[in-house]
């Protein structure tokens, strides 16, 4: 696709989650499972190699659905 869209997620896109805020209620993981998953100790984290969100479609629904907007998806500067 010409802006470079992945099945959803812009190539470069950006996932950080903020663990200072996380309280591990696990809606990222829960929406967006090929991304997202919990820790040993029940907070969110990136699965390795999906910092970008590998193109999928539910990674901006997973922040959406933090209830305390611990995940933040930036788009690549363009």
């Amino acid at each position: 696709m010409p802006d470079g869209t992945q099945h959803g997620t812009p190539r470069g896109t950006r996932i950080e989650i903020d663990t200072g805020v996380c309280i591990g209620a696990g809606q990222c993981a829960l929406a967006a499972p090929g991304v997202f998953t919990q820790d040993d100790d029940g907070f969110s984290t990136l699965l390795p190699g999906r910092e970008d969100g590998g193109g999928d479609p539910m990674v901006r629904e997973a922040a959406r659905a933090c209830p305390v907007g611990a995940v933040k998806v930036s788009d690549p500067a363009g």
